[in-house]
């Protein structure tokens, strides 16, 4: 292929994650609304870097194969204990971020409830992701 994404944890994942969510979202809006208001701009943007900790979370089960072929992942680059604290802060910090930036624009109620739910991911980020992300990456999929 001509870009070989998944050489860089960085770029592949967030490439990942924009193509999931960012793109769709995009192609959405402008088929049935309009792109006209920055919000449309920066809630992608924002949750296309939630979706790069999401793609680490698959980037775990392949740390081996990652490593013989040369591929750069996040797990292989930072190791399991460094790209799991990458993995939780890039989801957990994303969604604060985009809780805060809802309030500033007046979007109280939405900021509350995006709030409520980022306590249960955070829990699950404790509880699964954090003590064992090799082992429980399919559970803490399921549940966050």
């Amino acid at each position: 292929p001509p870009l070989k994404l998944k050489q860089n944890g960085w770029a592949g994942n967030y490439a990942l994650g924009a193509s999931y969510i960012s793109l769709p979202w995009w192609c959405g809006q402008a088929v049935f609304g309009e792109l006209n208001r920055p919000v449309f701009w920066i809630l992608p943007i924002l949750y296309s870097i939630a979706g790069l900790g999401i793609a680490i979370v698959n980037d775990f089960k392949s740390i081996e194969g990652d490593r013989e072929m040369g591929l750069n992942s996040l797990p292989v680059a930072f190791g399991v204990d460094g790209a799991k604290y990458i993995c939780a802060g890039s989801i957990s910090v994303t969604q604060l971020g985009v809780a805060a930036y809802l309030y500033s624009i007046g979007e109280t109620t939405y900021a509350l409830l995006l709030l409520g739910l980022i306590l249960p991911q955070i829990y699950f980020q404790a509880t699964l992701l954090l003590p064992d992300p090799v082992e429980n990456d399919v559970k803490f999929q399921g549940v966050s």
